[in-house]
This record gives C-alpha cells, sequence and structure tokens, in this order.
C-alpha cells in the first residue's frame, strides 16, 4: 500500500471513529477513560498535537469543538453527566495502572 493510500485510509478511519463517538453521546469519558485509556478531549490534545507537528497553529476548544461536533460547553451541558462513585472508583483503579 503506498503512503497517500494509508494516509487517506487512517483519515476515513478516524472519521468514523468521531462518527461512532457522536452517535454514543451516552458514553461518557470517564468510562472511555477506564476502558480504554482515551477519550474524546484526548483524541482533541492529538489533533492539535499531530498539527502542532507540523508548524500549525490550532485553538484546542475549536478542535474539541471538530471531536465533540458542537462547542464542548454546549455538549458538556447536554451530554455529560455527574460521575457516579462506581465510575470514580474505576477511574481511580485504571490510574493506579
Amino acid at each position: 500500500m503506498d503512503k497517500q493510500t494509508r494516509t487517506e485510509l487512517e483519515a476515513a478511519a478516524f472519521r468514523r471513529l468521531l462518527q461512532h463517538l457522536d452517535s454514543r453521546k451516552d458514553v461518557q469519558n470517564i468510562e472511555l477513560m477506564t476502558l480504554a485509556g482515551f477519550c474524546r478531549n484526548c483524541l482533541s490534545k492529538w489533533y492539535r498535537a499531530a498539527a502542532e507537528e507540523r508548524g500549525i497553529e490550532l485553538d484546542y476548544e475549536d478542535v474539541r469543538e471538530m471531536v465533540y461536533g458542537m462547542p464542548y460547553a454546549e455538549w458538556k451541558e447536554k451530554y455529560q453527566t455527574e460521575a457516579t462513585p462506581e465510575q470514580q472508583k474505576a477511574f481511580e483503579e485504571h490510574k493506579k495502572g
């Protein structure tokens, strides 16, 4: 596979991941962090870091809006719930490794 095709496939997979996360607004970031070790905010940070490696400055909030499909504050207000004690405990256990 040539480099261009690989890049296009990776980009398509990333867009599909964003679509999937958008369709699963019920899944909280704390759950993603506990189960997978990353969340929507991590994706935003990775995207921004990749841009910076190429000399492109991006505003973090603009990147989060791309990942969340709306301004983060709006997503948080509409979809983020308070972490349950069980979620907090699982997250803390995950952080311990």
